[in-house]
């Protein structure tokens, strides 16, 4: 366990079964990197270490009995602090909920521990799922593993930071407007939101909930297609029941990848799109057929996308806004009163147009396996800069982070963000792909191809120097 890179459930979980590792030693290990890295980092908003030692003997006991459960038996992870989970305190990263502690799990924690996962503790986060920089006014904001000066992306940071610096080795987020691909690209982990419907979303607190998924962050892909494996709903909606992990090896040969470079590739600093249009030539290389496509009218969606999530968010937060403003951070407050003022003709309208996106996305996606772009624009911003400037133009940090992810949503198709290499400063850069409802077997396979292909999903900053930041 010495070699940072190697934490991956892939490569952990034949040594659990084998009884060469034990889950106890695997716990405790990243209990104690938890404790030396919380200070560095702020992954964390409630570390269950005691619960995650009676879950670790448990396992352990079971395994050493013969009824071992799977590859996820015995695995530590984290959970974004949205997830419910019965007897321990589910914040949102608010003052609102602070103190509520629920009584039921979401399903998908009861997914998770049906498996044997170990959870260690509950993710910081951007106050209640709304935002992207992970700057929490109340829990303090997560720091870049990379470079601690700089944001982890949100708003399941503390869920990314978690994973890249081997404080769990994996971790479930939420994604409304990019919220696992964004900090997924800024941390330099594999990050992916599912189509939307494959995961179950009861028990989670809810942002927009047209427009939430949840899907898991990981070291790598295989992980990932384990972690999905876990948790999806096995059919839904005549689609193809989930065996992502064991056929995801099958590379990426023969199939087609599309470029949509007006709108993805727009804005781009050029060191991003330096290292993003490399990673076309990758592809090529292991036999996938590239071919550029056109997705006209996509300046539109970073609007009709805010007015949605703002409609609905509005809606749930109403009695808390009337009764308990002063409890919200000033840019969720501000934004929750921005969106306050919708009409049910509005919303419906946006919906309508949100349709005909979601058309043109599925009618390019009839010509490729899988749209290829940026997950974001810029690398990971200094935390608490506001602006940035890319060529000529300047506009907010929070709308760059969200540009490139956001049609992922509106739509409700399948993304993944993987590392596709670092900038000369050191900061990691994510490839996004997008594919088909329902087809995250495909896209996890062509990511994997790409993975295997490359270094990125090896590199993880030292431990030391992200201990000596402090």
């Amino acid at each position: 366990m010495d070699n940072n890179c190697h934490l991956t459930i892939e490569a952990l979980a034949p040594l659990i079964r084998s009884k060469k590792l034990s889950p106890v030693e695997l716990t405790r290990f990243l209990l104690n990197r938890i404790s030396r890295l919380q200070p560095a980092i702020n992954a964390y908003i409630t570390v269950t270490a005691d619960l995650a030692m009676t879950q670790a003997r448990r396992a352990e006991q079971e395994i050493a009995k013969g009824r071992y459960r799977g590859a996820l038996h015995g695995i530590p992870i984290s959970l974004k602090d949205l997830f419910c989970t019965r007897g321990t305190r589910t914040t949102a990263g608010s003052q609102i909920l602070k103190r509520f502690v629920p009584k039921e799990n979401a399903a998908i924690v009861n997914r998770l521990l049906e498996c044997g996962c170990i959870l260690l503790g509950k993710t910081n986060l951007h106050e209640f799922a709304f935002g992207a920089t992970n700057i929490n006014p109340h829990y303090g904001p997560v720091h870049n593993p990379w470079d601690t000066r700089r944001i982890s992306g949100g708003s399941s940071g503390g869920s990314a930071a978690s994973v890249v610096t081997a404080q769990a080795l994996a971790s479930f987020g939420t994604d409304t407007g990019g919220s696992i691909r964004i900090p997924s690209a800024a941390c330099g982990c594999v990050g992916l939101k599912p189509t939307y419907g494959r995961v179950p979303m009861s028990g989670v607190i809810p942002l927009a909930e047209s427009l939430d998924h949840a899907g898991p962050l990981s070291r790598c892909v295989m992980d990932a297609a384990l972690l999905l494996d876990a948790i999806a709903e096995p059919r839904l909606w005549n689609s193809d029941p989930v065996r992502s992990s064991a056929e995801i090896r099958r590379g990426a040969k023969s199939l087609r990848i599309g470029i949509p470079r007006q709108y993805f590739f727009d804005r781009i600093q050029p060191g991003v799109r330096k290292i993003v249009l490399a990673s076309i030539q990758i592809f090529e290389q292991l036999g996938a057929r590239v071919m550029e496509l056109k997705l006209p009218g996509m300046d539109e969606t970073e609007e009709l996308a805010a007015e949605i999530t703002g409609d609905e968010a509005s809606v749930y937060h109403d009695k808390w806004l009337k009764r308990r403003p002063q409890d919200y951070g000033d840019d969720v407050r501000l934004r929750l009163l921005q969106s306050g003022n919708a009409t049910a003709a509005n919303y419906i309208c946006a919906q309508k147009r949100r349709l005909a996106y979601t058309e043109r996305f599925t009618a390019a996606l009839e010509k490729v396996d899988a749209l290829l772009s940026p997950t974001l624009p810029i690398a990971a911003p200094r935390i608490g800069q506001e602006e940035i400037r890319i060529g000529s133009r300047v506009e907010s940090v929070r709308l760059a982070l969200l540009r490139l992810t956001r049609p992922g949503n509106l739509t409700g198709l399948p993304a993944v963000s993987v590392p596709c290499g670092f900038l000369p400063g050191g900061l990691p850069v994510g490839l996004q792909l997008m594919g088909r409802r329902f087809e995250e077997t495909t896209l996890l396979r062509i990511a994997h191809a790409y993975e295997q292909a490359t270094p990125w999903h090896l590199a993880f900053p030292e431990e030391d120097r992200v201990a000596s930041a402090t």
